[in-house]
């Protein structure tokens, strides 16, 4: 037989391979990282959801510094600062530990986590004597130290336990 005479046709390549649909090897990644995204986007705004409380109470106690800039009471600034210290620390720590200390206990509590006791031993103590003292109260130095350490315990978050 003659070669020319043969039906022989050129070759044809196959089609190339297409990216769509990906094997399965990349659909389990894909979820792998889906599942990561998910679980890192969840911790950063139950981060944020917690520091919200801490937000709106630093929010607050600049509230009540210009209260007490234009009145002058320091024994209401007392009351205030200290009700906003257990309505905050009770944002972050179960009500049995923090509802019923008072006095040292609660100064001391309010340490916890800072660099330096601002309250057992340094100006945020005055917020135990500050109510009883009187007119003396109005000019008391003592008053803006106390509201840097009520800044102070309300920017620093407690040391991590689980509750």
């Amino acid at each position: 037989m003659n070669p020319e005479q043969l039906p022989l046709r050129d070759l044809h390549l196959p089609e190339a391979v297409g990216w769509w649909p990906p094997a399965p090897g990349w659909w389990v990644l894909a979820a792998l990282l889906l599942a990561l995204l998910g679980r890192y986007l969840w911790r950063l705004f139950v981060h944020w959801r917690r520091g919200s409380a801490r937000r709106l109470a630093v929010r607050e106690l600049s509230g009540i510094a210009s209260r007490y800039a234009d009145d002058g009471n320091a024994a209401k600034l007392a009351s205030d600062l200290s009700a906003l210290l257990r309505r905050a620390m009770l944002a972050y720590a179960p009500r049995r530990e923090v509802a019923g200390l008072t006095g040292e206990a609660w100064l001391a509590w309010l340490d916890r986590g800072l660099e330096q006791p601002l309250f057992t031993d340094g100006p945020g103590r005055a917020i135990v004597s500050l109510p009883y003292r009187g007119d003396a109260a109005a000019r008391d130095p003592e008053i803006d130290g106390l509201l840097a350490a009520v800044r102070q315990r309300l920017r620093t978050p407690l040391p991590e336990e689980r509750y």
